[in-house]
């Protein structure tokens, strides 16, 4: 029952993840996309529960093996870190960059090391999965 309910939280912050970077992509560097969302309301909306949610749904199942679990942990993390990595790619070259658009990397940062250590709990969850 608890894999069964993680990887639902897990596959509800998959969707999460994809409606965000569909509504950054829509805004083209805008604050706002095709939802009425401003960059910080969108952040706190849907960008801290899909950093969260697969955090909660490994430590719901850590006793239980499921490789499913361990994939999708990982799509999680590749879309979290991959989509910050991605975004800051497109924005340019650090060394140009002004002082508020430095700002924006020492904010993103964490959210790559975040998305990499979902990644480590998928790899983690996979590995013990394999064991059984």
């Amino acid at each position: 029952m608890a894999v069964k309910a993680a990887i639902v939280i897990t596959v509800i912050s998959i969707g999460l993840l994809i409606i965000y970077g569909a509504d950054v992509s829509a805004g083209q560097g805008t604050d706002e996309g095709f939802l009425p969302f401003d960059a910080k309301t969108r952040g706190i909306g849907l960008g801290m529960p899909a950093l969260i949610l697969p955090i909660i749904g490994y430590f719901i199942s850590t006793k239980n093996p499921s490789k499913t679990l361990g994939v999708l942990l990982i799509i999680s993390g590749v879309l979290t870190a991959g989509g910050v990595a991605s975004s800051l790619a497109m924005g340019g070259d650090i060394e140009s960059m002004d002082e508020s658009k430095r700002n924006l990397i020492a904010e993103f940062v964490p959210i790559i090391a975040v998305g990499i250590f979902i990644i480590a709990l998928g790899a983690i969850k996979i590995k013990k999965s394999s064991k059984t």
